[in-house]
């Protein structure tokens, strides 16, 4: 198949066919209202004077402050994910009501008066329901956020402050076992046929995730005509040309990163998308449904067909899995440590390991460990294991 028949131009479909809506499916304004023309002008400081301590029912102190901040990234000067701005601003309204009605406090304090008693009653009020340590460290991270939007800088403290022990909250970034498909003992391929013939949109999803290693979100808001740009639209030098046409995808935090059709297997994956959509700009969703429905709906029917940890032991992140740990195998010559791979000389398992970040669409390079599994290298004569090899931590981007 050519690169030539990715980008030629197809008639619409009959009147039966779906009709794209304009605007992105993952687009809500519910949460990045248009700042207020009140505040033109105002600086944060300004706009919270007027809504006095004391004065000001607490929530709506706090819809001012998600209003003013919650699009902000806490540590980089970026915006964040609608995602992670819906997350953290329901998290933020339903942690002021569990105050009162879970952890016993006669009245809901103004955020701004929020206090260490208030986030440790709230812990224990966590570890009562058992949540997981994931879970109760993204919520720290979250007042953690509202702190620094007051300017209270280190105000929400480490988790072992409020009485978690390291095992409870430290997260492993390492990968300890393999969660591709083929190590589970399932026929890929064959596997993705079936949901094809069944859902021709989520089989597609499938297909881009099987030749690209795309998130399962990045695959159901692929566009198959309008992501696919020449070389030249990329921004990459002309050394790192690797093939005419690349798949452009936005990731977590809108970072974009370009994938090279450079193999049977992508260019088959676009095409056969492209097949399936319904105009020129149509993404891998149903666009009559917003972006929560139609991953609902994915992850439905993968269900149906038993791609679930319970029933086969994978998921569609670990069809992910897969790919990356195939690019790292392709790049070294052997497996990584998670599939029980030989060992490598240092320098090439950096640059195998930089090549699957970016190929995953990460920034650090560390993060390669949750799918590769720690770094176990060759070392050279006289170091400090008699054997040659050790292991060593992922070294930083």
């Amino acid at each position: 198949m050519s690169d030539s028949s990715i980008t030629r131009s197809t008639r619409p479909r009959s009147s039966r066919s779906r009709v794209q809506e304009a605007s992105s499916p993952g687009r809500s304004s519910q949460h990045q209202p248009a700042r207020r023309q009140s505040w033109a002008g105002k600086s944060p400081q300004d706009i919270l004077a007027h809504y006095p301590t004391g004065k000001t029912p607490p929530l709506k102190v706090l819809e001012v402050l998600i209003e003013l901040f919650n699009a902000l990234h806490t540590s980089m000067a970026k915006t964040v994910s609608h995602k992670t701005r819906q997350e953290r601003a329901q998290f933020l309204r339903r942690f002021f009501r569990d105050l009162k009605t879970k952890a016993g406090f006669k009245t809901v304090p103004d955020p701004r008066n929020l206090g260490q008693k208030h986030i440790r009653a709230m812990v224990q009020v966590w570890q009562q329901e058992h949540l997981a340590p994931a879970t109760i460290q993204t919520y720290l991270s979250f007042l953690r956020g509202l702190a620094m939007w007051m300017g209270k800088h280190g105000f929400v403290r480490s988790p072992d402050h409020y009485g978690l022990s390291v095992d409870e909250y430290q997260r492993h970034e390492y990968a300890s076992r393999d969660k591709g498909w083929s190590a589970n003992g399932v026929d890929i391929d064959a596997l993705i046929t079936q949901v094809c013939d069944h859902d021709r949109f989520v089989g597609a999803s499938l297909r881009l995730i099987r030749a690209m290693g795309l998130r399962r979100k990045e695959s159901v808001l692929f566009r198959p005509f309008e992501s696919v740009v020449p070389f030249e639209s990329t921004g990459l030098p002309p050394e790192d040309k690797l093939a005419d046409r690349y798949a452009r995808i936005k990731g977590k935090g809108g970072r974009v990163r370009h994938i090279p059709l450079d193999s049977p297997a992508r260019l088959a994956a676009v095409a056969f998308a492209q097949g399936v959509v319904s105009s020129q700009d149509a993404h891998m969703g149903n666009p009559a449904h917003d972006l929560r429905k139609n991953l609902r709906h994915f992850d439905y029917v993968l269900t149906k067909f038993g791609i679930t940890v319970r029933e086969r032991g994978v998921t569609a992140h670990g069809l992910r899995h897969e790919v990356l740990i195939g690019h790292y195998e392709a790049l070294v010559g052997t497996p990584p440590p998670v599939r029980g791979g030989q060992m490598v000389p240092p320098e090439l398992d950096r640059q195998a390991r930089q090549s699957v970040s970016r190929l995953a669409g990460h920034a650090r390079i560390r993060a390669s460990g949750a799918y590769l599994g720690a770094v176990r290298v060759q070392r050279h004569p006289g170091s400090r294991d008699a054997d040659g090899m050790d292991d060593a931590p992922p070294e930083r981007a």
